[in-house]
């Protein structure tokens, strides 16, 4: 695995707003390689910087230093091999889920044959292929983050950002996304980077889970979990689970007021 380039590398990056006069260090000198197909969770105190972040690798922010990377390719603006998923799931209203789908490729100039393809293959994949001619307003909310999740993938990326895609959810349709996702995950082989704030979440996800600081947002820790998969959510009760769960809380609590409001 050394050998090979890695699907994300990010060196010192760095972030720094302007407000007025005042220069505001949102992130510094952030390094981490992330291998090809796994699955990595950022966690950290609120307004430490996940979410800008996060759009830094997606190229919608512009960053202030360091460099990062796609498969060794620069990153410096949005780009089909990153596809970007968000805590609402931006359907458009009155297309039915098959055409949700299909919008991202027909814009795209696809032939009409291979773009059906592709959108019965991967709304099979989230199981929602019976509810294609059906439109978002009569879906649930998980369902419709599994129509976005569906979208994203039909571009084919080669990795997948999720800014907290559960975040609007309640705790069992939560948990049952979780499930859904790791299946979903594990099928496209995707590497995924995923910002949440829920630690039982990322340690059940990921493959690693790194803890940032309080803003200026560093890296406190990078922790690999190596629980058997496919996980059911019953590893939540081993005492593995709970050790490394209460670990990540005791970093994150270390952190407390040392952040500024949510939003950077």
């Amino acid at each position: 695995m050394e050998n090979k380039t890695p699907a994300i590398e990010i060196e010192k990056l760095g972030k720094v707003y302007t407000r007025g006069k005042e220069e505001v260090t949102a992130i510094q000198e952030i390094s981490l390689k992330i291998p090809e197909g796994k699955f990595v969770s950022i966690v950290g105190p609120s307004g430490c910087g996940k979410s800008t972040f996060l759009h830094i690798v997606g190229g919608f922010i512009p960053k202030s230093s360091g460099k990062v990377r796609i498969r060794g390719k620069e990153v410096d603006k949005p780009g089909p091999d990153r596809g970007m998923m968000f805590q609402e799931s931006a359907l458009f209203p009155w297309k039915n889920v098959f055409d949700n789908v299909a919008w991202g490729l027909e814009i795209q100039g696809m032939e009409k044959s291979k773009r059906d393809e592709i959108v019965e293959h991967y709304l099979k994949l989230v199981n929602l292929w019976d509810f294609r001619k059906n439109l978002p307003s009569e879906l649930s909310g998980g369902m419709k983050q599994r129509i976005s999740l569906a979208r994203v993938l039909a571009f084919n990326p080669d990795v997948l950002l999720m800014d907290e895609p559960f975040g609007a959810l309640d705790a069992q349709t939560r948990e049952k996304m979780q499930v859904e996702l790791q299946r979903i995950w594990q099928e496209s082989n995707k590497s995924v980077m995923f910002v949440t704030h829920d630690i039982d979440e990322a340690v059940f996800l990921s493959d690693i889970v790194v803890v940032f600081s309080g803003r200026p947002a560093v890296v406190k820790e990078i922790i690999e979990i190596d629980f058997q998969r496919p996980r059911t959510l019953d590893v939540h009760k081993t005492q593995e689970f709970m050790d490394i769960r209460n670990h990540i809380w005791d970093l994150l609590h270390q952190e407390q007021g040392t952040s500024d409001e949510e939003g950077m």
